[in-house]
């Protein structure tokens, strides 16, 4: 495996020998190239979803397939159910090995708004539909195996917001299709970020649609996908010069790595959406990749340095220490940085 070069020390086994069985079969499932079918994969697999994190936050899920509080789920923060299924997918699960899984699923499709939107308020309309959740819950939803139609009207109305066509402004409140408050206009304008684009909300779109399989993207995604990649470029990202409503410098969380991630987000999610759409060989990203690189110990670790400690179902590790799951964040950006195609 010629990606492991890029590592002080080879971590793997260390990531193979943890006491938590979902750092394991993360490991196995995207470090190793084992077939989804691999008669080591399928139990490790198993193992994750019957003991480990996975099954701490399914057991929270009441018998509809919401968690806490019915509805479109958004609060509270963050064990509501859609930050309980952008959890869940970023610990490696699955319908296809927990039915329940699939209800959560179903049951967030349900309170999806007609025109695709996901929303952050409690009565359901569009009003609360933002680009982070958007893209979070994208991402999620193909990343736990959803497969339903619904989510093609959800990445229309998110491609859509990107370029900007067939969208009337928010003030028209008599057009079909329309923007709204929190998204507010085109190329991931926010109004919490002063209407200006919200470089966060945007990197969580550009990960939902590197989740999306290659024939599934149609020309307007293709073109909100060529126009965000564009937009995150324009600049180095290394300096994470984006526009910001009040600070005149960026927001030092881009330079923190850690696990889980929610809305805020860093230069290790900025990279793996570029890799994963096919831009590992564009030299404007070679200075994030060499940062993350820098950022591993002698020990080809990376540290935790943002976390949810509390607020979460469950905690993931210490701050400033070695963290198997930021580890793994890193080791599969490089990975799919040397690949240098989208991996779908």
């Amino acid at each position: 495996m010629a990606w492991t070069n890029q590592l002080r020390n080879d971590s793997i086994p260390w990531l193979m020998k943890s006491d938590n069985p979902g750092v394991r079969y993360l490991a196995m499932r995207d470090l190793l190239d084992l077939s989804p079918d691999d008669k080591k994969l399928k139990p490790a697999r198993r193992s994750a979803h019957k003991d480990g994190p996975i099954a701490v936050v399914v057991s929270k899920m009441e018998a509809d397939g919401h968690w806490v509080t019915a509805g479109p789920g958004y609060n509270p923060k963050y064990r509501s159910t859609v930050w309980s299924l952008i959890l869940l997918a970023q610990l490696g699960a699955s319908i296809h090995e927990d039915k329940r899984i699939a209800q959560g699923c179903n049951y967030l499709l349900d309170h999806m708004c007609e025109g695709g939107q996901f929303t952050s308020i409690t009565s359901g309309t569009p009003a609360g539909t933002i680009d982070c959740l958007q893209g979070n819950l994208l991402w999620s939803l193909m990343e736990l195996g959803c497969d339903d139609p619904r989510m093609d009207k959800a990445y229309e109305w998110m491609a859509r917001t990107v370029t900007g066509e067939g969208i009337a402004p928010m003030e028209d409140r008599n057009a079909p299709v329309r923007y709204y408050a929190y998204k507010c206009g085109p190329m991931f304008a926010c109004g919490v970020n002063n209407k200006l684009p919200c470089a966060w909300g945007g990197v969580k779109v550009m990960m939902a649609f590197s989740n999306l399989p290659a024939n599934k993207e149609t020309p307007l995604i293709k073109r909100a996908i060529k126009q965000g990649v564009d937009f995150f470029l324009s600049i180095d990202p290394l300096t994470a010069r984006y526009p910001t409503r009040i600070e005149s410098n960026p927001n030092r969380a881009w330079w923190k790595f850690g696990f889980p991630v929610f809305y805020v987000t860093d230069l290790l999610q900025l990279a793996e959406a570029m890799t994963r759409l096919g831009y590992a060989n564009d030299t404007r990203l070679s200075g994030v990749i060499d940062l993350i690189r820098e950022k591993q110990n002698e020990h080809g670790q990376w540290l935790m340095e943002y976390d949810y400690t509390g607020r979460t179902w469950l905690d993931f590790g210490e701050k400033k220490q070695p963290n198997e799951w930021v580890t793994l964040r890193a080791m599969k950006v490089l990975k799919n940085a040397l690949t240098g195609a989208k991996p779908l």
